[in-house]
């Protein structure tokens, strides 16, 4: 399926060691925000941003597929009978400007929804990957070195209940992306980094990488 998202629905702070590390609350409801179809890009294109802005921070998240619509659903175990195909995607954040932007108590959009902030591998079978949603593991190695570590069952909000959540919000619809939120050790992209993310399958592990435009 290569339908062009509506929207690409993202969560804030949904591991509690990723709020901890930027000195944030732990939330009692998800966090959500939105990016548009404008902030995609290809992986093989590489990773920029206007430096002018200020430092930009990698997010590695469990990133999902909507292959049916989901409006209004209130049991957790229907609402990912819409998840139709499963990746790994970077939630690039503009960490200077989203830190000014909380100071004065504005939305984040500039600093998560910008052109290019959203990055996605290719499309898996959720089938080939999910036989416990509490029990996903994905990495990312930032040269070659482990940065981040993220396992579903340490979501302050199991994926159904966030998926039921949204849909109170949102209608969810077909080609739509969830991203999920992203695990501790977040940090800002150097020039030349290469970026290596790995999703671990049933019966083999999905490799991706990228790198940071010189």
């Amino acid at each position: 399926m290569s339908t062009r998202p509506s929207k690409i629905v993202c969560v804030g702070r949904s591991y509690a060691d990723h709020a901890r590390e930027l000195g944030n609350a732990i939330p009692d409801s998800p966090v959500l925000f939105i990016k548009p179809p404008s902030s995609l890009k290809a992986l093989e294109d590489g990773i920029s941003w206007n430096s002018a802005l200020g430092s930009c921070h990698y997010e590695c998240e469990l990133t999902l597929r909507i292959d049916r619509e989901l409006k209004a659903e209130t049991d957790p175990l229907k609402a990912l009978q819409a998840v139709g195909a499963v990746t790994l995607g970077l939630d690039l954040t503009l960490r200077d400007v989203q830190d000014d932007l909380k100071k004065k108590g504005q939305p984040w959009e500039r600093s998560k929804a910008f052109d290019g902030s959203c990055m996605l591998a290719d499309w898996v079978d959720v089938a080939d990957v999910v036989e416990d949603w509490y029990d996903v593991h994905y990495t990312l190695h930032v040269n070659d070195e482990l940065r981040q570590h993220g396992n579903t069952s340490h979501l302050i909000f199991d994926i159904g209940t966030l998926l039921a959540d949204m849909s109170q919000v949102f209608t969810l619809e077909v080609g739509d992306v969830i991203m999920t939120g992203t695990p501790a050790g977040v940090a800002a992209l150097q020039a030349g980094d290469q970026l290596k993310m790995t999703l671990q399958g049933q019966q083999q592990d999905y490799v991706w990488t990228t790198f940071v435009q010189a």
